[in-house]
């Protein structure tokens, strides 16, 4: 019986790559665009994070170049594990105390932040090397 709709799980695996490192480059430059580089810095240190202001321009160069080069299937394993990393920073400085739901039920929850993570882990799992379905 053949895949629905007719895709190898490669061709599925690429679709989510793509799409992965499109929505991380979204998020760095809405954050350069909107000029909030700086409040996001700010916001680590009230964290307790000594390096803010650093600390988010690494994430927002790591959004919009990490992203590219997800995009175009580089350094897969390596990007998907920083991306898990940054999810778990916001789930751990500002999404944990929110609960599950993103809305609905609650706001600002864990739920879509999990969601990415399992995403860069089937990623993170491609193998690179296999060019078949």
């Amino acid at each position: 019986m053949p895949n629905f709709p007719f895709l190898s799980t490669t061709q599925y695996l690429t679709i989510l790559r793509v799409g992965l490192g499109l929505m991380m480059m979204a998020h760095g430059a809405a954050r350069l665009y909107v000029g909030s580089v700086g409040a996001f810095g700010g916001f680590l240190n009230s964290k307790g994070l000594l390096i803010g202001p650093a600390l988010a321009w690494a994430i927002t160069l790591n959004d919009l170049v990490g992203g590219a080069l997800l995009t175009l299937g580089y350094f897969r394993r390596g990007l998907s594990a920083g991306f898990i990393l940054v999810m778990l920073g916001g789930i751990a400085l500002v999404h944990w105390p929110n609960g599950w739901f993103v809305v609905g039920h609650q706001q600002g929850g864990i739920e879509y932040n999990v969601l990415l993570i399992l995403c860069f882990l089937l990623v993170a799992s491609q193998n690179p090397n296999r060019h078949h379905p």
